[in-house]
């Protein structure tokens, strides 16, 4: 099933997420995050971490590091630090650090992915999974990403983009008021994200199950960060 890289027409108004949402969301999923989520997101977790582990460079930005899911599968030669906006998930991710030696993960910070406090071209790599359809504003997250890796760096995406047509479509649709209950928006779109027209995508993968997921890979380049504005 094809996704959808234009923004969809809605026939309803789209539930406004804001931080504090998503940090009530996210206080609720915490305790039960990984045994409802960790199942049907390994794959695409896996595969993100697999792309950042060949790329270049050591300085890797994990954006929405949840419970720290994919922390243990980086290489140990990368240098990585998690960012989310949710204590609770942090607290949990922490514990994963402490509990599995993870001394490759250099810091876990509790930030708004739209305003990092990091200078610009601070790392080599950031990505994002399960993030972008959960933010405010995801161009914002895409902006601000793009600040912070280093011009020639790379920006990696797993998220679920939606569909086109069909059961799923339908699905997306009926589930897009629910938005702020649920902390992330069902039908979410590529355009929601960056403008395929502006921004160049290296790459675009599915990932299982059945492709419900698509990693998207992005070489960094000074203008991104306008473009995406």
């Amino acid at each position: 099933m094809s996704i959808r890289t234009d923004t969809p027409a809605r026939d309803h108004p789209r539930a406004v997420l804001d931080a504090e949402g998503v940090r009530d969301a996210y206080r609720r999923w915490a305790g039960i995050y990984d045994v409802v989520f960790g199942g049907v997101s390994a794959h695409g977790r896996r595969r993100a971490v697999e792309a950042v582990n060949r790329l270049p460079g050591t300085r890797v930005l994990e954006v929405g590091v949840g419970t720290g899911l994919a922390l243990p599968r980086y290489r140990r030669e990368k240098r990585v630090i998690g960012v989310d906006l949710s204590r609770e998930m942090l607290e949990k991710a922490a514990v994963r650090v402490r509990e599995e030696n993870l001394a490759h993960v250099v810091g876990l910070c509790e930030m708004d992915a739209e305003r990092m406090a990091f200078s610009d071209g601070s790392f080599d790599i950031a990505v994002a999974m399960f993030t972008a359809s959960v933010v405010p504003n995801a161009k914002t997250l895409f902006a601000e990403m793009s600040r912070v890796v280093r011009p020639g760096g790379d920006l990696l995406f797993v998220n679920h983009f939606a569909a086109e047509s069909g059961l799923r479509w339908w699905a997306e649709r009926s589930m897009a008021p629910l938005a702020r209950l649920l902390g992330w928006h069902p039908d979410f779109a590529l355009s929601d994200l960056l403008d395929p027209a502006l921004v160049r995508v290296e790459a675009m993968e599915p990932c299982q199950p059945a492709g419900l997921f698509t990693l998207v890979r992005v070489r960094n380049q000074p203008a991104l960060a306008l473009a995406a504005e």
